[in-house]
């Protein structure tokens, strides 16, 4: 259950064994390797040199250890670029990037995807048989550093051949682009440009059009190295590495072709970059926010229908956000165990060795560049004795589900109507107090059946399809919809019927007016859950539905018909906290507000307690709880596991 990636090109061979013995003595089982190392592998065009990773590979299968092969085309050689230059991306600034980082490649060129098609076969075909070798990883991090939308002409090419295939009639497009404004008309599909560096801001249904293309062109590549795989190494596992907060790309759809989905989990950068009052910035500055990890681990079991494994994972400080603090002792056994709670199949460390040179030489491993063990190795020692000694059971679905829809990142990213609607932030609002009341919580993509939960929970969902529609008409626990649901139609415009759209058919109500409010503004709504400064963002609605608060103006801010509930405002933190435990009491469950550090996790008859505070707190078990991990007095940044009679 325990992994680490390694990279035996960054050391001498004589490192090599020691290496793996150590990686044995540590209780690890998976080893990820090589998928930088293209220019390795083939140093000149066609002259190719697999000598040193068969023997790395080889070494690593002595001391008994399982390979996860990445594919290298994070990383196109220099020679391969110089060749052929048109491989490298452009900017939204029309400045074509430059050799000598990483992911310096367009997914719509046609000569790297042949470029890759053969490095694929080729390395698929040659350890197809390896019996170290039990999967792939493809490629890296799609996306990372701004790589998903490209504005080369051979994306503009793809596009205007996306276009046409999605609407047939260039007339169609006029209709839903609305280009009878500002005289946006286009005769032929070869009209159209990719949307950028236009003077005034562009048509938003040209530009939700053009980020759907761009991620259709990174899920299109990896099904290129999938199917190749698949055909050439039949029988093993294909994974791919999705990072953190990021939306720029469908991870629901990508991970189709995946067997299970993995993710790269790094709470102390992500904290760094998080909109967070400074007192929760420090708090947590060593430790991560309580429920940046956790919302990860349940969006990524999701996206891999059930499966996910953690690709990295921290071990100490990283290279890579504003400030890079070191995790408090105990943080990295306790965000392996909480990943495992969430039902990670492995938990692999980056890196075994802190790599002395290059971009990421401040990046901690487990071990120091000199090869002696750093506290994330004793700490990864640890939780592999502990495991060796408890068997997880499966995990259960949870009782409230939560609606993520990457698009409506999109649509938020393209049109916000004030600067501070973000999307991530309101989902992430949403699941923090859903986890401070002690409930596990799944996370669904749109159209998803709901009928299971009790509680589902849709921060927004402003594309409301057919099939959404229908699942929440199914379901039959109660359903809270946040702002903004149904406001526009698949084309990026205002409902005929106005927002909520489609909701309409089962919410009746209507909205005729919104803003967005500057922090210096808010909206005072009250009722029978309490009086609530509102801001960022306020709507007008008229209906039959039952207001349960109403702003000062008489207008509704929160309504109810039967077992749905809709949202006319922002929430501001004390109205969550006021709302979530009274819905979930209304949907038969037993909230347990947690103090602030502290979050639970069940797996069957198991329950994990984390504390991620400076303060011991009480780990909530019931009297006769027989404990497996810890205690009933939880010291700071420790792991309670116990078992229910």
């Amino acid at each position: 259950m325990l992994g680490v990636c390694y990279y035996p090109e960054h050391w001498p061979k004589e490192r090599w064994k020691e290496d793996a013995q150590r990686m044995r003595a540590l209780g690890l089982s998976y080893v990820r390797v090589g998928e930088f190392a293209w220019a390795l592998l083939e140093p000149e065009p066609g002259r190719y040199a697999w000598d040193w990773l068969d023997e790395a590979l080889e070494t690593l299968a002595q001391e008994g250890l399982k390979v996860v092969l990445g594919t290298p085309t994070a990383t196109p050689p220099k020679w391969l670029v110089d060749r052929h230059p048109e491989i490298l991306p452009v900017d939204r600034e029309g400045r074509r990037r430059r050799f000598g980082g990483r992911r310096h490649y367009c997914f719509s060129s046609p000569v790297y995807r042949e470029e890759t098609a053969r490095i694929v076969r080729l390395l698929a075909e040659r350890y197809a048989s390896h019996p170290a070798v039990v999967g792939f990883q493809t490629d890296n991090e799609y996306g990372c550093h701004d790589t998903v939308r490209c504005y080369c002409p051979r994306c503009r090419e793809a596009f205007q051949a996306w276009l046409e295939a999605r609407y047939q009639e260039v007339e169609a497009l006029n209709r839903a682009w609305g280009t009878a404004f500002w005289s946006q008309r286009y005769r032929s599909f070869r009209e159209v440009d990719l949307p950028h560096l236009t003077v005034a801001e562009p048509n938003p249904s040209h530009l939700l059009d053009y980020y759907r293309f761009a991620s259709d062109q990174v899920r299109a590549y990896n099904r290129l190295q999938v199917d190749l795989l698949r055909a050439h190494a039949p029988g093993k596992f294909i994974t791919h590495n999705f990072m953190g907060f990021f939306t720029d790309l469908d991870p629901f759809a990508l991970a189709e072709d995946l067997d299970f989905a993995s993710w790269d989990s790094y709470p102390l950068g992500f904290t760094e970059l998080m909109p967070l009052p400074e007192e929760e910035r420090r708090l947590y500055a060593r430790t991560g926010h309580p429920d940046v990890a956790a919302f990860h681990h349940d969006l990524y079991r999701a996206v891999g229908r059930g499966r996910f494994w953690v690709m990295e994972q921290q071990p100490g400080p990283v290279n890579w956000a504003p400030h890079n603090p070191s995790p408090a002792p105990g943080m990295v056994r306790l965000w392996t165990w909480e990943a495992l709670a969430h039902g990670a199949e492995v938990v692999s460390y980056f890196r075994f060795r802190q790599v002395p040179f290059a971009q990421e030489q401040m990046h901690a491993g487990l071990h120091l560049p000199d090869g002696t063990p750093d506290r994330g190795a004793e700490e990864a020692r640890r939780v592999a004795e502990e495991l060796a000694r408890l068997a997880l059971p499966p995990l259960e679905p949870a009782p409230v589900a939560l609606v993520y829809d990457p698009e409506a990142a999109w649509v938020y990213e393209i049109q916000p109507q004030g600067a501070g609607w973000r999307y991530l932030e309101l989902v992430y609002a949403f699941y923090s107090g859903l986890r401070r009341l002690g409930l596990d919580v799944d996370v669904r993509p749109p159209g998803a059946p709901l009928e299971g939960y009790a509680l589902v929970v849709v921060p927004s969902l402003p594309i409301l399809r057919p099939e959404a529609l229908e699942a929440f008409q199914k379901a039959r626990g109660l359903v809270l919809f946040g702002p903004r649901t149904g406001s526009k139609t698949e084309h990026f415009q205002i409902p005929p019927d106005l927002p909520p759209g489609p909701l309409q058919a089962l919410l009746p109500l209507r909205v005729v007016r919104v803003e967005s409010l500057p922090p210096s503004l808010e909206e005072v709504a009250e009722g029978p859950l309490g009086r609530f400064a509102l801001g960022v963002w306020r709507e007008w609605v008229e209906g039959r539905a039952e207001p349960l608060l109403r702003f000062a103006d008489g207008w509704g801010a929160l309504f109810r018909e039967g077992r749905r509930f809709y949202l006319a405002a922002w929430p501001s933190p004390d109205l969550l906290a006021a709302l979530l435990p009274w819905l979930a009491r209304e949907a038969g469950l037993k909230p347990l507000p947690l103090p602030g550090g502290l979050r639970l996790r069940r797996r069957g008859r198991w329950t994990f307690a984390f504390n991620y505070g400076p303060e011991e707190a009480e780990a909530p078990a019931p009297r006769e709880a027989r404990f497996l991990l810890g205690a009933r007095r939880l010291p700071p940044y420790e792991v309670a596991l116990w078992e229910e009679a």
